[in-house]
């Protein structure tokens, strides 16, 4: 019997197959510059350089004294994302529990429903959300606060229940040996598992949250963005800055906040 003369990971068959595949990997990409360069204007690539410094001029000093008109809607910024993310959190709960297959009441019928509503929340941006919902509703912190939670119920939903699904098996036959009911299993033996799990999802999209509610008022939903986008129309320069430092400064403030809780409750 003979042997090759140098170890190789993969038989020649699979080197060929993944050959292949880079090749087509470098194809799409060269595909794909090529349709992103096609109605670029270079100029403009080239001599961004110029135009950031020259913007960056004329934010320099910020206007502190803008400060006083900013309050109002930087806490209605955080308020958008505070009920929004408490809305969206209530109603991904129940969804998760009908999406994981080991919770669901229902496999063919619940489950497609509740999978197809995370689906649904997490391929539409909070941006298309807060569009729809000020040419229902008109501009304003319900708009807001309604695409904050839409948006939010895909993403704790989705991780919500692949947590479920994930749960130690043990601990919920031990309950249902008792002779525990399904509500009972849920409440004794799946709930204490995912809790942790829950509580972190659920300020970590609070976090996420407060960066995405920044800018809702681009659309009129409200909040610090419309005051970015009224200094912007008129080129308020100086007023822009001071307006990019508070939301750094509100996220920089909103991290440390979900830090520190997520701490003392997990």
């Amino acid at each position: 019997m003979k042997y090759p003369t140098q170890w190789s990971k993969h038989s020649q068959q699979q080197s060929l197959f993944q050959f292949t595949l880079w090749f087509l990997f470098v194809v799409l990409c060269v595909f794909c510059w090529q349709q992103m360069n096609q109605d670029t204007l270079w100029y403009f690539v080239t001599d961004a350089p110029n135009q950031m410094a020259d913007i960056g001029s004329r934010m320099w000093p910020p206007r502190w004294s803008y400060l006083d008109q900013i309050w109002g809607a930087l806490w209605d910024t955080i308020n958008i994302a505070t009920m929004g993310t408490a809305l969206g959190v209530a109603i991904a709960f129940p969804i998760a529990f009908l999406a994981a297959r080991n919770t669901t009441p229902n496999q063919y019928i619940l489950r497609p429903i509740a999978l197809f509503i995370i689906a649904a929340s997490r391929s539409i941006n909070s941006i298309i959300w807060a569009l729809l919902l000020v040419a229902i509703l008109g501009p304003g912190l319900l708009a807001g606060i309604i695409a904050i939670a839409l948006r939010s119920i895909g993403f704790v939903a989705k991780l919500l229940y692949e947590a479920i699904e994930e749960v130690n098996p043990l601990q919920v036959n031990a309950v249902r040996a008792t002779g525990a009911g399904e509500m009972q299993i849920l409440n004794y033996a799946v709930w204490p598992q995912v809790l942790p799990n829950f509580i972190g999802t659920s300020l970590f999209r609070w976090d996420i949250n407060i960066r995405e509610s920044t800018v809702l008022g681009l659309v009129g939903a409200g909040g610090i963005g419309l005051k970015l986008e009224e200094s912007m129309a008129v080129l308020a320069w100086p007023q822009v800055a001071v307006i990019c430092c508070a939301i750094l400064a509100t996220v920089v403030v909103s991290e440390w906040v979900s830090a520190r809780v997520r701490h003392a409750l997990i």
